[in-house]
């Protein structure tokens, strides 16, 4: 199965733990297929939600400075001059990933300086390395965006099978959907979808359709005392994967049959 996903929404909705729940039913569900999670956001902790010891060291890969400087020819921090465009990035995956109940983790970083849009040699691997991973991988790849997309380019994004925008209930919803939606076409991503979160009644679910009436509803989620309680206690929720709720499973699978499109 190839499937390619990228994850997007508001600091609080929920993204980050759907995103590794996601992840780690896809790997429940086809035990043959690989599947990647690219922790895309600067503040990253997607670790925690899969599970991964946080005390384990995980290094960035826009911050392996050796690495970047023998790809592209150039020191990391540095602007203008020349470098190599095209860096071999095909081995970082299987070098620079952990992995945990079939899922790889592999943290991108963010470039410190030059802006999002910066020609510099950390840069220039994220892109090389999103290209690598969306074109030439014939894998699962889930992607946990910040609110923008800036690791992902033009050449990729037409590639992705979905832009799935976490929501929650609430009209404040519609005005962060819209943006991301918007950075998401500005790129070429055709597909984007809402998932409703935390969703506690059909009240719930019915302002979600009424405040989005132009976007594809993916599905619902209800607020999950686990997911609560686990946080409480630093632990990943649903250890058991085969206990989540049949709503996240249905929703795992619709995402499955994208892959068959």
């Amino acid at each position: 199965m190839s499937l390619k996903l990228a994850f997007g929404g508001k600091g609080g909705v929920g993204k980050t733990t759907i995103t590794s729940l996601i992840a780690r039913t896809l790997a429940a569900l086809d035990k043959e297929t690989s599947v990647i999670a690219i922790d895309a956001d600067p503040v990253s902790n997607l670790a925690a939600g899969l599970g991964i010891d946080e005390t384990r060291p995980i290094t960035p890969v826009a911050e392996l400075s050796d690495l970047i400087a023998e790809r592209t020819g150039a020191q990391p921090g540095t602007m203008g001059g020349f470098f190599t465009l095209n860096p071999k990035v095909d081995d970082i995956p299987d070098r620079f990933s952990i992995e945990k109940d079939g899922v790889k983790l592999l943290v991108m970083g963010t470039v410190q300086q030059g802006g999002s849009g910066c020609i510099c040699p950390e840069s220039t691997i994220l892109k090389a390395l999103m290209n690598h991973l969306v074109l030439a991988r014939n894998e699962v790849v889930v992607m946990d965006m910040e609110a923008g997309v800036e690791h992902l380019g033009r050449a990729t994004s037409g590639s992705v099978d979905a832009l799935v925008v976490v929501v929650n209930p609430g009209k404040r919803s519609r005005v962060a959907a819209d943006k991301i939606r918007k950075l998401g076409r500005d790129i070429g991503i055709k597909n984007i979808v809402i998932l409703g979160n935390r969703v506690r009644s059909e009240e719930d679910r019915q302002l979600i359709r009424e405040s989005m009436p132009d976007y594809e509803i993916l599905g619902f989620l209800p607020e999950m005392e686990e997911i609560v309680q686990s946080d409480r206690e630093g632990e990943r929720p649903f250890d058991d994967i085969s206990t989540i709720p049949k709503e996240l499973k249905e929703i795992a699978q619709k995402l499955m049959e994208m892959s068959k499109k």
